[in-house]
């Protein structure tokens, strides 16, 4: 287990039993996939699929989530990768109706929980991570982790039914899935305290004002404009956005010199592609670029 887990269980008092809830699932929701996937012209669509519960978060839809995720991430086939939830709403977060352990069953230690949130961590490192540009199509109600989901894409496309919440502090948790290592790059330290500890509905408007989303669509918009723009990230010169990912990555947690050094080797990589050629020759001819990621 992370030092840094192993350190704060020695310092925080147990935790409350509403957390330590495991996923009791029907055995129709166990056999059923939970997270739709399909690739259209190089761009992954991935669906979150508990529409009768808002998309909320089970273990079992973690787990099929960040396998989903991973197959896109190493998918050649794949340029850009678009995730959303299926029906009205993007994600609730954790589902807190899961069953609780049975009275004979032991709870699990302070580690063996924060453990397993780690591991759930695992989706938005993935999304954060991957190589490929991502974008969250929120179409409805994005809270708590489902919040997080959608932070750690690197564009947000909302609907304007597309309500925004932290949810913690209403069910007194502090926040998972890097919930909060996202919301302080994107909003400043202090809006992020503001975000979490009142937990209060970000209206769509206020969420792009913030730079939570990127852009607001209409529900009958969204979806069209939103694969329109994962095409063109599809379309576009895959290297060269690789390394553009890479370096505002960095440029989040790094000093100015590793990032000009890391941006020296992704340019001096660039120059080295097909993709460089076709868009010196696309200029001379007065035509769009035809790009193939080579």
């Amino acid at each position: 287990m992370p030092d840094c887990i192993r350190k704060l269980a020695s310092t925080c008092v147990a935790l409350p039993d509403c957390i330590h809830e495991r996923d009791s699932m029907t055995p129709e929701e166990t056999t059923t996939p939970l997270v739709g996937y399909s690739v259209n012209e190089r761009v992954a669509l991935v669906t979150m699929a508990r529409p009768e519960r808002l998309n909320a978060l089970t273990t079992e839809l973690h787990e099929q989530l960040r396998a989903v995720i991973e197959q896109a991430a190493h998918d050649p086939g794949v340029g850009a990768v678009v995730l959303t939830g299926a029906g009205r709403g993007f994600c609730a977060g954790g589902d807190m109706n899961s069953g609780r352990r049975s009275a004979d069953e032991p709870r699990p230690t302070l580690e063996q929980r924060a453990d397993e949130l780690m591991h759930h961590g695992e989706t938005v490192k993935l999304l954060h991570g991957m190589p490929k540009p991502t974008i969250a199509m929120v179409n409805g109600p994005a809270a708590g982790a489902g919040m997080a989901l959608a932070l750690a894409c690197d564009i947000r496309i909302g609907s304007t039914e597309a309500v925004l919440k932290t949810a913690y502090s209403s069910v007194a948790l502090s926040g998972d899935l890097g919930i909060s290592w996202f919301l302080t790059r994107l909003v400043g330290p202090s809006r992020a305290k503001e975000l979490l500890f009142f937990g209060d509905r970000i209206q769509p408007g206020q969420a792009l004002q913030l730079g939570l989303l990127n852009r607001l669509e209409s529900p009958e918009a969204l979806q069209s404009v939103t694969m329109e723009l994962a095409h063109r990230l599809a379309r576009g010169p895959a290297v060269a956005l690789r390394y553009m990912k890479r370096h505002v990555n960095l440029a989040s947690d790094e000093s100015l010199d590793t990032v000009i050094g890391a941006e020296a080797f992704g340019m001096a990589r660039c120059g080295r592609t097909q993709d460089i050629k076709e868009a010196a020759l696309a200029f001379r001819e007065k035509r769009p670029p035809n790009f193939t990621g080579s």
